[in-house]
């Protein structure tokens, strides 16, 4: 969490709070997608808060870099998502409410950095085998690149 949310949560507790966040598709060579297993918490697409001053492209690309240790180039955005259905709830109590800029992103090199301690785990998934999602991205747009970008 950064200073900014910090300072705002120490003002207003646990209520709702919008959040301007990005999330991040990677698809393999496979077709399959890039999820995140989170400690405590369901699987996710690599993701996160845009932080003040900061663009979605910059906030993608440092997300992704922190979660998964990889270095990508955003190249699309594929959807805009909010509402109640992209609300959520931490286990500490903080209430979100996101608006998520989605973007698919290829891979241009690796991070020598550490992963942030909130990934468990990283796996690729095709979409028959996925695991339930925090939040309810629809599998088609989170998919639909897949099949026009990687024709074997």
């Amino acid at each position: 969490m950064s200073d900014y949310i910090k300072d705002i949560r120490s003002k207003i507790g646990n209520i709702p709070l919008m959040l301007p966040s990005v999330a991040a598709v990677i698809i393999n060579g496979d077709g399959e997608l890039l999820l995140q297993e989170k400690t405590n918490e369901p699987w996710s697409l690599p993701a996160g808060m845009i932080e003040l001053g900061e663009s979605p492209k910059e906030a993608m690309v440092r997300e992704v870099r922190e979660e998964t240790g990889l270095v990508v180039n955003p190249t699309e955005v594929l959807g805009v998502f909010g509402g109640n259905e992209f609300s959520y709830t931490y286990p500490n109590g903080h209430q979100v409410e996101y608006t998520i800029i989605l973007m698919l992103c290829e891979i241009v090199g690796k991070s020598n950095n550490k992963l942030d301690p909130e990934t468990k785990s990283l796996n690729y998934f095709s979409k028959e085998n996925m695991p339930e999602l925090a939040l309810p991205y629809p599998v088609e747009v989170l998919f639909n690149k897949a099949s026009s970008v990687f024709i074997k």
